[in-house]
């Protein structure tokens, strides 16, 4: 297989029509090899217009990798905030944390199946991605102890916006970037944190996507 050419056409035909125009963030994906940071042998499928499973030693965790135009997304708006200290909730294979750390200071990964942040670290560390620090555990309960962010990133969904990670983690004027919401209705959103430390949100597009363990719930009113 033509690696190179399945990656320009990725982006050409996948991730620019989705109005990802950020030449910083298109140049990134060309040279961050998705295909490196999943086993062998989703390697062909890892430049499809979909979700791939995590796996690791050849078990199926549950777990999936976002698609290449919502990865790419993310990262353009990432970029424009010109994040350089970054938290990332859901590692995954590790490889947006790649992407996002070309161009930030630091970026900390919070990943909470153990064998999914040893399997990352394992493939930043081959790749020779600096300037990412893999922890495991889980974000949502880790928040008070995780530090100030300017920016966060949730590689996954979450049935509401998780306000107190926000209010715990992010840095006034900080932005977050996720998708929100449950089945058959979830909603990538950013919300910017002001410097009274409000919290408001600008939806960006609609898609689906598994929800990440211990996420906040939405509160159902029952009449």
């Amino acid at each position: 297989m033509d690696f190179e050419k399945a990656r320009f056409n990725m982006i050409e035909q996948q991730i620019r029509p989705w109005n990802v125009l950020n030449q910083v963030a298109l140049d990134l994906l060309s040279v961050i090899k998705r295909e490196r940071f999943v086993p062998e042998a989703l390697q062909k499928l890892a430049f499809t217009d979909c979700e791939l499973p995590i796996k690791v030693n050849g078990k199926d965790t549950g777990e999936v990798m976002l698609a290449p135009k919502i990865q790419g997304k993310f990262l353009q708006e990432a970029l424009a905030n010109h994040a350089q200290n970054v938290l990332e909730i859901g590692t995954g294979y590790g490889y947006l944390a790649a992407l996002l750390a070309q161009h930030a200071q630091q970026v900390t990964t919070v990943e909470i199946n153990p064998e999914i942040a040893e399997n990352a670290s394992f493939n930043l560390k081959k790749e020779g991605i600096g300037r990412v620090k893999v922890v495991q555990g889980c974000a949502f309960e880790m928040a008070g102890r995780l530090g100030q962010f300017d920016t966060i990133v949730m590689s996954g969904s979450s049935p509401a916006l998780p306000t107190a990670l926000i209010q715990s983690c992010l840095s006034p004027k900080g932005l977050f970037i996720g998708i929100i919401g449950e089945e058959p209705v979830m909603q990538a959103v950013l919300a910017r944190k002001t410097a009274e430390g409000n919290i408001v949100t600008t939806p960006l597009f609609e898609t689906l996507t598994k929800p990440l363990k211990n996420a906040p719930e939405l509160n159902h009113f029952v009449f």
